[in-house]
């Protein structure tokens, strides 16, 4: 494939012109340059590229690249310019690219060209409810501040007027979906994008059956999650469904028979060649690993909103009106100011120690659920940081009732018993996760074979913060990294971004206790 006339055309070579001069009117046999090699003159458009991916033919540059002047705050990767090429030639794709590899912002891209284009008007964005505002919303405004954005989230009239209205992109989560199914499939979306794809493998749920509704024939539908079929290979099966319908048996017990075994009563094994039957039909596809990636920084920083409870929010507000009153009669020193900020931080987690030293705690749903999400999406093992001994605890028991394999360093644990549990980490399959007291692991302990670190709350000592991160980018990690940030209450993001812009919380107590 070689790009010719001043970028205005494609020179293909192919054994079978005549596909090509039938299929695209502004093509032209040009000679046989070799026994059975031929060679046929394209003008490039993006529907004549289109058309030459349709026909099988590869290496196709979509012409995104010649006439795209890529907006924005950041320029792209040379990963993201190759996933939005590739987006662009797909109606209906997958991006299997690795978490932390910058696919939203390739899929923006692309997105945007197309308007530019005039082949589609409007995109419904469907992703977890943690990255609405911290990576789509966020996204959009700093690479195509001229496209208007609306989340569609919240009562379901807010939803609908969101709809309803003239937004160029319309963000909303899995579940929001069902409810304001009538509006989006009258809104005029042209393109859908699901993040995180891996929530609709499932052809039985009422959300898979939605999303099958609204996407139809003529609907562009991008697909996109770094861990397709991580868990079994049936997996694939509500995924392919909805992207690649045609090579797809109808049934899914058809499906489980490809690529199951039955092997007991309620038992079933991958088959040989189940792998190669999965990928043949998650196509058409594009994957990049962090590692392919040379351009991406070594640590990538991402932030997970989750919404506090009602619960959290009424301790929360009742803990911080009564921090105020005290900042009002009396002069707060940094020592009280850092017992009551403890206290949000408690609360913001799921858990709070009351005077008595009984432990309140609080429903932590919502912040679990956000947890097991990253897990899910990250392509290799995974550490969580978790400041307080019940977090650490409830973080467990959740991840056993999920099946997640995990082990524990905090103070309970001995030293021997430490070193026997990064050796496991580090050495064999077992255990996925592994749960750290950010105190217990801030010298001299080597993680490298987890490639994410997710902080479940934040500390306040930058020293503690840098330490623990660097327990995982060190000698050895052949990976790049992605740090993730959870956060759900403003003094949680407060103290993230003191300690991303490297300021040592405990220096500025007193002014953050008065910020809040």
């Amino acid at each position: 494939m070689e790009i010719v006339a001043n970028g205005q055309a494609l020179l293909v070579q192919t054994r079978a012109p005549e596909r090509i001069t039938n299929a695209i009117k502004q093509s032209k046999y040009i000679k046989e340059v070799e026994e059975g090699i031929h060679q046929v003159l394209v003008k490039w458009t993006l529907k004549t590229a289109q058309t030459l991916r349709s026909l099988k033919i590869k290496n196709v540059p979509s012409p995104i690249s010649r006439e795209y002047r890529w907006p924005g705050m950041f320029k792209p990767f040379t990963h993201q310019k190759q996933t939005a090429e590739f987006l662009t030639l797909h109606k209906k794709a997958f991006c299997f690219s690795e978490q932390g590899t910058g696919k939203t912002g390739s899929a923006i891209w692309a997105a945007d060209y197309l308007m530019e284009k005039k082949i589609i008007r409007r995109v419904l964005v469907i992703a977890p409810l943690s990255i609405l505002q911290s990576a789509w919303q966020s996204e959009l405004f700093k690479l195509v501040m001229h496209r208007s954005v609306g989340i569609a989230h919240g009562q379901p009239a807010k939803r609908k007027d969101i709809i309803r209205g003239d937004y160029d992109f319309v963000i909303i989560n899995y579940d929001g979906v069902d409810i304001v199914s009538k509006e989006i499939a009258e809104g005029g979306f042209d393109l859908i994008i699901v993040d995180e794809a891996n929530a609709y493998k499932s052809t039985s749920t009422k959300r898979w059956k939605v999303l099958n509704k609204l996407v139809g024939p003529e609907t562009w539908c991008w697909m996109m999650t770094g861990t397709p079929a991580a868990q079994s290979p049936v997996d694939a099966y509500g995924l392919a469904r909805i992207i690649n319908p045609a090579e797809t048996p109808k049934y899914f017990g058809t499906f489980r028979d490809l690529v199951m075994f039955k092997v007991g009563m309620f038992k079933w094994i991958p088959r040989p060649r189940a792998e190669q039957h999965v990928y043949k039909l998650l196509q058409p596809a594009l994957r990049h690993t962090k590692e392919e990636c040379l351009d991406l920084p070594e640590m990538t920083y991402q932030h997970r909103e989750v919404d506090m409870t009602a619960q959290q929010h009424k301790y929360y507000n009742l803990l911080k009106s009564q921090m105020l009153m005290a900042a009002a009669g009396e002069e707060i020193t940094a020592v009280n100011a850092a017992v009551l900020m403890n206290k949000l931080l408690q609360i913001s987690a799921g858990s709070v120690y009351a005077d008595s030293k009984d432990t309140i705690e609080f429903d932590a749903s919502n912040r679990l659920r956000v947890l097991r999400e990253i897990i899910e999406e990250s392509s290799n093992k995974v550490l969580v940081f978790a400041n307080f001994t019940h977090s650490i605890d409830q973080i467990a028991a959740y991840l056993d009732s999920e099946g997640i394999s995990q082990q524990i360093i905090d103070g309970r644990v001995s030293g021997n018993k430490r070193h026997l549990i990064i050796k496991r980490f580090q050495e064999t399959e077992e255990p996925r996760v592994l749960i750290i007291q950010p105190q217990a692991a801030a010298h001299g302990i080597t993680l490298t074979k987890a490639n994410t670190v997710v902080w479940f709350s934040p500390v306040t000592s930058l020293e503690n913060y840098l330490q623990a991160n660097a327990r995982v980018h060190r000698a050895g990690q052949i990976n790049k990294v992605t740090v993730i940030h959870i956060q759900g209450s403003p003094v949680e993001k407060r103290i993230y971004k003191m300690l991303e812009d490297r300021v040592n919380v405990h220096t500025k107590i007193i002014e953050l206790y008065k910020e809040i």
